[in-house]
């Protein structure tokens, strides 16, 4: 399944055009190697995330083409959430 898809479906992200952007600024990896919007997500990846001061690291566990609101969360598991100190 594609990042940008992926990142939709689940939820982490709400769109998917702002998925494409964060993924093609080169703010999400795949297993620790830059990724872009059409790279392939597969069950045990993990991605790193990071909205703007936060990094937030999952591991991939199911793809689904379509989810409900309350099953998103079962696609992924969070295993850490760190804030970056960023020097003004």
């Amino acid at each position: 399944m594609r990042l940008d898809k992926f990142l939709k479906v689940s939820r982490l992200i709400k769109r998917r055009t702002v998925a494409k952007e964060i993924s093609d600024q080169g703010r999400i990896l795949i297993n620790g190697n830059a990724a872009k919007a059409s790279s392939t997500v597969q069950p045990g990846d993990e991605l790193q995330i990071r909205f703007g001061q936060k990094i937030v690291t999952i591991q991939v566990e199911q793809l689904k083409e379509t989810t409900k609101k309350e099953d998103a969360a079962s696609m992924y598991t969070v295993l850490s959430e760190t804030r970056t100190q960023e020097e003004v």
